[in-house]
């Protein structure tokens, strides 16, 4: 069995428990994933599989012909997003088997990776949740960052200091996400809690490991 698959961010809903209190959930659109290539210990010095996700047709742009004749072991068409996973067994695999959500189970817990909305060139107060200085009049640091230094000694800004700059856009994992719901017929899953990306950004869903259903 493997402990994860790639999907795509949906959005945002809500459900109702059957104690009646409103859950916020996100939507994941997992799977079907197709896999790829199967890693060994004797070859690769591991045991894994590369699975591809979200198909496209081949003639789209940015796929060369090597990755064209990668994907063509696993069937026709391309994938738009691939990733590793590694296994236990790799004899339970074959090169364009399609993997789907029967290992997921309501009550799992997730760790979803995903890249967060990109917020450009940003100042401390929206970046670090800088106070910033007095609004009144005769104040002379509104948004500003204030002193970011000492003076002769050591004469320098050190190194990781909390400054203006670029915010989001990073990788970011999101850990214990509950599974509230399993639609395996239409692929979708649906966990506690926010995911970070916006609407359609492809996610990595990991199952965590001797965690089972409540």
């Amino acid at each position: 069995m493997m402990n994860g698959l790639i999907g795509k961010k949906v959005g945002m809903t809500q459900v109702f428990a059957h104690d009646g209190k409103r859950v916020p959930v996100t939507v994941l659109r997992a799977g079907p994933c197709v896999v790829l290539q199967k890693k060994t210990v004797e070859r690769d010095g591991y045991n894994a599989i590369q699975v591809g996700f979200d198909q496209k047709p081949a003639r789209k742009p940015y796929t060369t012909k090597p990755m064209l004749g990668h994907f063509r072991k696993a069937g026709e068409g391309a994938f738009r997003e691939t990733a590793e996973f590694r296994v236990d067994n790799i004899d339970d695999f074959e090169v364009g088997q399609e993997i789907g959500l029967d290992q997921f189970v309501v009550g799992d817990r997730l760790a979803v990776t995903g890249t967060t909305k990109g917020r450009g060139f940003q100042g401390v107060m929206k970046r670090h949740g800088f106070r910033g200085g007095r609004m009144t009049h005769g104040g002379m640091n509104k948004r500003g960052p204030g002193s970011i230094g000492q003076c002769a000694y050591p004469g320098k800004v050190f190194k990781g200091h909390s400054m203006s700059g670029r915010m989001g856009g990073k990788r970011v994992t999101i850990q214990n996400l509950e599974v509230v719901e399993v639609d395996r017929q239409n692929n979708l899953l649906l966990v506690k809690g926010a995911v970070p990306g916006a609407n359609n950004n492809f996610v990595l869903i990991r199952r965590k490991k001797n965690e089972g259903s409540k």
